[in-house]
């Protein structure tokens, strides 16, 4: 039986919906940046993120392709939120925390704010989300989850959800809400952000997909621990990133942030993919880095509410965040007693 047949058999709903909850509660709601006052949106980030990471998870089981195809495909859907979408990578910032000029923004694009939302957004909408999904399923790891039927209409609400979420952004909440003047993104803007989608897409599961997952050096993995502390430097950086962008220092360098940036990513891209070839690579490396990634968010999200926040969203977030750090917790040990069962079975 093949990945799709099996995808129909009874047990798909359960990771198929855990993973279209995961993607906006692990990359907004947890962190804090949609907050519980705001939570009647949380509808369509499931049937965006959600969606969109579902989607992405499938055709990469499909296709039998690897991480470099899943996270090509995260950045396509991060940049159809920027450029496509919500636009918050083209139209000038509506958070500017201390007076001064644009941080990181030319040619009518934020480009130091879109080096950190297209790496967040793949990372924290995607990568860490089916991770842990995974994790939770070990046993459906292997399929897709969406059968071709199925696929159809996670796209079709994918599609449909993007028009409010386009218009309650652009519309109602840059114009009502933060009062700014209507703006028009670009034309160019918007086409060149398509035309990077399809390049991303065409990469990730056209002709050279294969190439991708091609044989790459193995190394042997750091510990599930430092993996786990290196996610949440790296979620302490790009934290510091968006902050930036919302200009808590206008006059900070900006080569210094994009530096940062740069070489916080590139070390990622080519270090965790030759661990993951590694023998070595285990169900405790991919929880070390879930661990890190998901708690180092939640934490450095904290930073944002001393600016201000209502009793419902501090008191929220707080309570959300001790729950979600129980549950991860409580998978950590799973995990490890999956370990330690398999290798008393081995030995």
């Amino acid at each position: 039986m093949d990945a799709n047949s099996a995808s129909a058999r009874p047990g798909r709903f359960a990771p198929a919906f855990t993973l279209v909850l995961l993607a906006p509660l692990i990359a907004e709601y947890l962190p804090g940046a949609t907050r519980t006052s705001s939570l009647f949106v949380f509808p369509l980030e499931m049937a965006i993120w959600g969606g969109g990471a579902l989607l992405i998870r499938a055709a990469v089981r499909h296709y039998r392709l690897g991480w470099l195809n899943m996270f090509l495909m995260a950045c396509a859907l991060a940049i159809a939120e920027e450029f496509v979408i919500q636009q918050t990578s083209l139209a000038p910032m509506i958070i500017q925390i201390t007076p001064g000029p644009a941080f990181g923004r030319a040619f009518g694009v934020n480009y130091e704010y879109f080096l950190w939302a297209v790496f967040y957004e793949a990372v924290l909408v995607v990568m860490v989300p089916v991770m842990v999904t995974e994790l939770v399923f070990p046993q459906r790891r292997e399929y897709p989850w969406l059968g071709r039927v199925g696929a159809i209409l996670v796209g079709v609400v994918f599609l449909i959800a993007c028009v409010p979420a386009w218009y309650l952004w652009t519309q109602l909440v840059r114009e009502v809400v933060f009062k700014f003047p209507h703006y028009t993104p670009p034309a160019a803007g918007v086409i060149g952000g398509l035309i990077a989608i399809a390049l991303l897409v065409w990469l990730a599961i056209g002709p050279a997909r294969e190439s991708l997952r091609g044989a790459r050096e193995p190394r042997p993995p750091l510990s599930p621990w430092l993996l786990g502390v290196g996610a949440v430097v790296a979620a302490v950086i790009w934290h510091v990133l968006v902050v930036l962008a919302f200009g808590f220092r206008p006059y900070f360098p900006l080569w210094i942030a994009m530096t940062a940036g740069l070489v916080t990513a590139a070390a990622g891209l080519i270090l965790l993919p030759r661990y993951a070839a590694h023998p070595a690579w285990s169900d405790s490396h991919r929880m070390g880095l879930a661990l890190g990634a998901v708690l180092g968010s939640m934490a450095i999200g904290f930073v944002d509410f001393i600016y201000g926040a209502a009793p419902i969203d501090l008191w929220g977030k707080i309570i959300s965040n001790a729950i979600a750090t129980a549950l991860i917790l409580w998978l950590a040990l799973t995990v490890r007693s999956r370990r330690l069962d398999a290798d008393r079975k081995s030995g």
